[in-house]
């Protein structure tokens, strides 16, 4: 994981038989301005020498904030540094814990309908309208109910996935059932549970983990935890846990000026960015992240996980039960 302070970007030209190839790359540090431009000068030199060489790489990164390309680091305001944790503000305000060792899952209780499951229920309507062509003997019929088929086939599929999960006893008891059967398997593990405004939030204590370990990636299957949740996890190589209210559920329904807001933002436009920030941290002090539920396996807590949970629970104030969740 690595979250650095300092940003630069570089450029790189290449002219020759009338063709023009301009390659851009960024560079970062934690040590100062000038090491970050010197990173960033190396790596534009080398991709521009790889792409005349003949390898097929992209001009430029985009500049986005998390996971937004292979191979370049968290790209957030670094708010605080507690040892290897490091707590930032996302591309929407508010602040996230990022560890390197400590295991955080999201489980959203609202998952979006697979598109084979849309697909299929298309196929059902559309040989209901074969059907019914076939019936009338006017192939007309039939194509004339293709287009209101396809229109209905998400809204069906979303719909009879609901009443599914009704069925078996709603969203978030299917999510504990997966979670205390992995449990089940696992008796050394130590798991607590804390709930959030769209699901659970899972902190592992028994031990320290590897964002890229076989076992980890187990882990967010048993439980179903967040798809891009977990895809971002290994893309960056760290857990990561949002501590401070999402601001659409506080009442404020701008965005983090100015836009694009992506780290480090020109200082010229610091202040119109400070004003929104001001505005957030006084409303978010009102709300909670998560609440804590329970302790679910062993109590064991390993002492480089401590910390961790110590922070997580006093930023994200996941015991003061008397504040909203956000």
């Amino acid at each position: 994981m690595i979250v650095p302070d300092y940003w630069a970007q570089a450029r790189r030209q290449h002219r020759a038989s009338g063709r023009q190839v301009t390659v851009r790359r960024y560079g970062w540090s934690l040590l100062s301005a000038a090491d970050a431009q010197a990173h960033a000068e190396t790596r534009a030199e080398d991709a521009l020498r790889r792409i005349l060489a003949g390898e097929k790489l992209h001009r430029s990164e985009p500049k986005m904030a998390y996971n937004g390309a292979d191979g370049v680091p968290i790209r957030e305001e670094v708010l605080a540094r507690h040892g290897e944790q490091v707590i930032t503000r996302n591309a929407y305000g508010a602040h996230c814990l990022n560890s390197p060792n400590t295991l955080f899952a999201d489980i959203d209780f609202q998952h979006d309908c697979p598109a084979r499951a849309s697909l299929l229920a298309f196929a059902v309507l559309a040989l209901a309208a074969a059907a019914a062509g076939l019936w009338c003997q006017r192939w007309g019929v039939f194509f004339g109910l293709l287009l209101p088929a396809l229109l209905l086939a998400s809204p069906l599929a979303h719909g009879l996935m609901r009443l599914v999960v009704a069925a078996r006893g709603g969203a978030e008891h299917l999510a504990r059932q997966r979670l205390l059967g992995f449990m089940a398997n696992h008796p050394a593990w130590g798991v607590r549970l804390y709930r959030t405004p769209a699901g659970y939030r899972l902190l592992v204590t028994h031990q320290p983990f590897d964002a890229g370990a076989a076992e980890v990636q187990r882990f967010f299957a048993a439980v179903a935890a967040d798809p891009i949740y977990t895809r971002m996890c290994l893309n960056q190589r760290c857990f990561r846990a949002r501590l401070t209210a999402k601001p659409w559920r506080i009442g404020i329904a701008a965005h983090m000026r100015p836009r694009p807001g992506v780290w480090p933002v020109h200082p010229q436009r610091m202040a119109t960015r400070q004003a929104w920030i001001t505005h957030y941290e006084n409303r978010a002090a009102a709300f909670a992240a998560c609440r804590y539920l329970e302790t679910l396996g062993s109590a064991v807590v390993h002492a480089a996980v401590q910390p961790v949970l110590e922070l997580h629970d006093r930023a994200s104030r996941a015991h003061q039960t008397d504040l909203a969740l956000a």
